[in-house]
């Protein structure tokens, strides 16, 4: 229902590339991710090893391998 988590999975899908959602807000093994990585908001993206948190479409689109 957040804005940004919206226009997260349009870019998402502009750019192909396939992700799994995960909805903190009842999905409690996800919260507590997010929680132990310290990510402080959303959208955020595991990638690899590495977290974005927030909509940096540039980062996104440099650790994603089409």
């Amino acid at each position: 229902t957040w804005p940004y988590c919206t226009l997260a999975k349009e870019f998402l899908a502009q750019n192909n590339i396939s992700y799994v959602e995960k909805d903190i807000n009842v999905d409690t093994e996800a919260r507590q991710e997010m929680i132990r990585r310290k990510a402080r908001g959303v959208p955020a993206f595991l990638i690899g090893d590495d977290m974005v948190v927030g909509l940096d479409k540039t980062q996104i689109l440099q650790l994603v391998n089409h």
